[in-house]
């Protein structure tokens, strides 16, 4: 049967190059995204390029709408092989965590920390019992224990950081299984949030990304990279 693999916050860059590349490796992606029109434009291009490529309709930030998007999943496929978890949003980017709103640190959060953790929370039953999965959360390489000390941009490395966390102990939850749970910096990247100085291009940040969704059983868990490098973090 045909692997099959669901991105969050597909509708753009590197998302949108991930459903892409997924797509052209032979899986049937949905491709999730919580603004509708986007996504669904961002599909059919896709589609026009003869890949396998669905919408479905995903907010991370509610958990509702994440089993919703786990029960249609399953009831037409049966499964889930690969989850990238690679919503997420950096509006703080200029400014200190001293001087960000409650309101605007929280926002930040429920998309780029706990998003994640309500669709591994979500997803991993249905991969155990299938007796495979491969999770790839996005992370980010200044959200590590040696950015801390500079206080711009707080809100997101605390979430990158955290999202971190997440994978590993996600990642201890199914040792001895054949799920993996991942993480990798896809780079600075020349995306919306990456901005257009940004020395790669989407195409250029999927080595890691594409390695991690398809490792052998025998492959790494519980890590965090850059490309195929273990970063520490």
């Amino acid at each position: 049967m045909k692997k099959n693999a669901l991105v969050t916050g597909g509708n753009r860059g590197i998302g949108l190059e991930a459903c892409r590349q997924l797509a052209q490796s032979g899986f049937k992606v949905w491709l999730g995204a919580r603004n509708e029109k986007a996504g669904r434009e961002a599909a059919k291009a896709l589609q026009d390029e003869d890949l396998d490529v669905q919408f479905i309709a995903l907010d991370v930030g509610l958990p509702d709408m994440v089993e919703a998007v786990k029960k249609q999943i399953l009831n037409e496929d049966g499964k889930l092989d690969v989850l990238v978890n690679n919503a997420g949003i950096f509006p703080d980017q200029k400014q200190s965590i001293v001087d960000i709103e409650p309101e605007a640190f929280e926002d930040i959060q429920l998309t780029n920390y706990f998003g994640p953790f309500f669709t591994m929370r979500s997803f991993m039953p249905s991969m155990l019992e299938a007796g495979y999965g491969r999770i790839v959360n996005i992370a980010a390489e200044i959200g590590v224990a040696g950015t801390m000390d500079a206080p711009m941009g707080g809100a997101y490395k605390a979430s990158k950081y955290g999202l971190n966390a997440l994978t590993r102990l996600f990642a201890g939850a199914v040792r001895k299984k054949d799920v993996k749970v991942n993480s990798v910096s896809p780079g600075w990247v020349q995306t919306d949030l990456g901005g257009e100085k940004a020395k790669r291009k989407p195409a250029e940040a999927m080595e890691g990304i594409l390695w991690l969704a398809q490792l052998e059983e025998d492959g790494p868990n519980g890590k965090f990279f850059r490309d195929k490098d273990e970063l520490d973090f």
